[in-house]
């Protein structure tokens, strides 16, 4: 059975895995559960074997496996994630458009784009699968859970390349917004380009290393008022917390940060009085699938004027 044809379960699509040979792991496993106990690092073995028991693990025929399973090389499965009760969000999403193809929502902060950690329910794409029965919805591209603003889905699972090919190429206009210190020893506009890497020290961080670029970000003032400034940025290039690290290095932390420049601890309740000020404003593009010209804007707010807590 292929994954497309799997329901969905309260939002959630089926993952896969494709279990691998005997001689690419480190152990031998006495059987589908000893497997997974050992493979998936973000599952106790209660939680899978609440799965296997609930029917939630599936053979490429859709039939549940069961507890006792063995473990067969290069048998596909497909599995359900089941993250519990999730503490609500307290903000909520908006469609801003909707056609036959595309969906472009605005994501409030603190909110994941997709499952991830102990978010399932409480992301965009389940909470939007579940408001609007598209099962099939994919996101094109991401930013961070810290990040609001615009983040564009595809609709029809044919149509997926057309789309991607679109971001990949990037033959599309992104737009940011952001809050950060206000510098007058900086001429703006100005265009930053490095190389970005993990940082070897916190997987959470990224740094800036020598070498050839790859990754590049047009930074503009858009107004200053007392120690804060209104910052217009846009990315050519897509690494991971690229506008954080850019803007970072020119000694313009955004407000809110807490991975740059210092990486703070992620406590179990999130400071919803102070979300990162930053926003992904607009998308404009030309549809492949059908050739429209597309200008979106959030409708988000960052903090400004700023205030002084």
């Amino acid at each position: 059975m292929s994954k497309a044809r799997l329901p969905t379960r309260d939002g959630v699509s089926a993952s896969t895995m494709v279990l691998p040979p005997l001689s690419a792991l480190d152990f031998s496993p006495d059987s589908l559960l000893s497997f997974l106990e050992h493979s998936a690092h973000n599952s106790r073995r209660l939680d899978w074997e609440k799965r296997l028991k609930n029917g939630l693990v599936v053979d490429d025929d859709g039939q549940a496996l069961a507890i006792d399973a063995p473990y067969l090389t290069g048998q596909r499965i497909h599995y359900w994630r089941d993250a519990g009760i999730e503490p609500r969000i307290p903000f909520d999403e908006q469609i801003i458009y909707q056609d036959d193809h595309i969906l472009v929502a605005d994501k409030p902060h603190f909110l994941p784009v997709t499952p991830t950690g102990g978010y399932v329910q409480e992301t965009l794409l389940v909470r939007l699968k579940k408001r609007t029965g598209l099962t099939d919805l994919t996101p094109m591209h991401r930013i961070d859970r810290d990040t609001a603003g615009l983040v564009m889905f595809c609709i029809r699972v044919q149509e997926r390349d057309a789309y991607a090919a679109m971001f990949r190429e990037r033959q599309l206009r992104k737009i940011y917004e952001c809050i950060a210190p206000y510098s007058r020893h900086i001429d703006f506009p100005l265009i930053r380009k490095t190389r970005l890497v993990s940082s070897p020290d916190s997987f959470m961080q990224m740094v800036e290393i020598p070498g050839e670029p790859n990754s590049e970000t047009h930074i503009d003032l858009i107004e200053g008022l007392g120690e804060y400034a209104r910052y217009q940025l846009r990315p050519i290039s897509g690494k991971r917390h690229q506008l954080r690290v850019h803007m970072n290095a020119l000694g313009l932390s955004i407000r809110g940060d807490g991975i740059y420049p210092t990486l703070t601890p992620e406590t179990a309740q999130a400071d919803y009085d102070h979300p990162l000020q930053l926003l992904a404003k607009c998308l404009a593009f030309t549809d492949p699938v059908t050739s429209k010209n597309h200008e979106f804007c959030s409708q988000i707010q960052l903090g400004w004027p700023p205030n002084s807590d």
